[in-house]
Formats: structure tokens, sequence, C-alpha cells
């Protein structure tokens, strides 16, 4: 099951309900219950990895993406407990994701609390639980669904890359840009900036 997921940790893997035998339902049981996040593939549960030093990075990147959308109304944005149905029995909780207005059915995204809609831009910001192999397993997924855009971007080595499909990426070191390409035009994100902001200690520093 581990070497499936793409090596992810044991401790990652939900136990109960059995994997194989979960549904969306204990998603949101767990959710409400226990406050953790899992994602869900083809009955197996397994729990989101982020620290709060990640989460700050997710949050800055969703800062910049609202001040976007603020001015280019073209699309919603989720967060981290956001989850989307990528693909029949497998859904995912990217770190942030971008959904132009064309893809948001008609009758809203209200309900299911988990909706079949795949998103234009996908940000994961990475922590010490994910793995190489999960990550590209994820990668894989988004683009076989239809995303357009994945930014990864990894606060250890405060780089980032950029993906317009698997085989073509744009690694950015920490003086380097996001851009928002054809799904975002015009959006530039100093990925200094990001950092600066989570690493602040306090006011004015």
């Amino acid at each position: 099951m581990q070497d499936y997921l793409g090596g992810i940790p044991a401790r990652r893997i939900r136990l109960y309900p059995p994997p194989g035998f979960a549904t969306l339902a204990d998603v949101e049981r767990i959710d409400a219950n226990e406050d953790r996040l899992c994602e869900f593939e083809h009955g197996v549960l397994v729990e989101k990895t982020m620290g709060f030093y990640e989460s700050e990075v997710a949050l800055e990147i969703i800062f910049y993406l609202q001040l976007y959308l603020k001015k280019n109304p073209i699309g919603k944005l989720g967060g981290s407990d956001g989850g989307l149905v990528f693909k029949p029995g497998i859904m995912r909780m990217p770190d942030a994701t971008f959904i132009s207005f064309e893809r948001v059915p008609e009758e809203g995204m209200k309900t299911p609390a988990y909706p079949a809609v795949v998103p234009d831009l996908v940000v994961e910001v990475l922590s010490e639980g994910n793995t190489k192999g999960e990550m590209d397993r994820k990668l894989n997924l988004y683009f076989e669904s239809g995303v357009r855009l994945v930014w990864y971007v990894d606060p250890a080595s405060r780089r980032a890359k950029q993906f317009s499909s698997v085989e073509q990426s744009t690694e950015i070191d920490e003086t380097g840009v996001l851009l928002g390409g054809d799904v975002l035009p015009g959006l530039e994100i100093q990925l200094a900036d990001v950092f600066v902001a989570a690493d602040r200690q306090k006011e004015g520093i």
C-alpha cells in the first residue's frame, strides 16, 4: 500500500475504516470530529501533512491570488481544506486551487462537500511527510484530469517548480517569480516576498 501511494510514511494511512472500505463521508466525519484532513483514493484515507510554517507559506500565496482575483474576477479560489474529486474515486486537497468560472458547474459548488471539479491551477506546498513518489503521482493525476498549471513550493529549499505539463517545468529559486501564464494572465508572485512574510517575527522586521 505504501509503495502504491508513493512511499508515504505508514502513519499517514488511516487504518479505520480499513483501507479500501472508506468513503468520502468518512473524510467529512474525521474532519468534523478529529480536525484532521484526509485525501481519498479508492477507499483509502491518507492524512494530509502540513506544519505551521508550511501553512503560512500557503496562506501568503493565497493572499496574492486573492489580490489578483479582486482585480480580475475570473474564477474561484480554494484553500487547503477544499477537497475536489479529480477522477471517480480520487479526491485531493491541494493547498490552493484556482477554478475559472468556465469550469464552475451551473449549480455552484456548495454541494456536495467535495465537488467533481478540476481546477485550472493547483498549488502544493511541500512538507516533510511528502515523498517524491507521492508528488509525482499527484502531478500525473492533475494533468491527466485537465489541470493547466501546477506550482510546487518547497519551503525547505526556498525554491519552487512551475509545471505547464508533466514534462515541462521551470525551476524557480528564491529570487524568482511564480507566473500565472495563460491561466492567470499578468500574475507575478515574487517568491522572496512569500518567504519574507512567512519568516516575519514581529511588526517591521
